[in-house]
């Protein structure tokens, strides 16, 4: 299987705009520039699409494990944040916030522990090579 994304980029650095498209064409054509990289800016950037990226992948692990383990999942709602070193020019860490609800049968050190395998295993905390923090609200 392949995933498949295409971006344009036209002019320099700090004037130039650019256009990302994905396989799905979820995004068509969306708009990425200096501005929405830095500042702020309508459109997207790379750190945003990571952050989104793992935040799904991860979210989907802890369901796919609670199911895996006999459990129904509830709501699972993951934000990611992701820290920009702007002096060094990259990525510091990720940090996931997992909000659940309670599941019948899983007490909350279960479920913790189902979410940090799904933290370490997901496929695009894999293919990561910078450090992850994980906080979960089980409630």
């Amino acid at each position: 299987m392949k995933r498949t994304a295409n971006a344009h980029w036209n002019g320099t650095l700090q004037t130039g705009s650019g256009e990302i498209t994905t396989q799905s064409t979820v995004l068509n054509k969306t708009q990425y520039s200096f501005k929405t990289r830095f500042a702020d800016g309508i459109g997207t950037n790379p750190e945003e699409l990571i952050a989104a990226a793992h935040a799904g992948c991860f979210t989907m692990a802890v369901g796919a494990a609670l199911s895996q383990a006999g459990f129904t999942p509830g709501d699972l709602t993951t934000d990611a944040i992701l820290d920009l070193d702007m002096q060094a020019l990259s990525i510091t860490g990720i940090h996931l916030e997992l909000k659940a609800s309670v599941i019948d049968g899983v007490d909350e050190a279960k479920f913790k522990a189902i979410a940090e395998d799904a933290k370490a295993n997901c496929i695009i905390s894999k293919a990561l090579s910078v450090p992850f923090t994980l906080n979960v609200t089980y409630a």
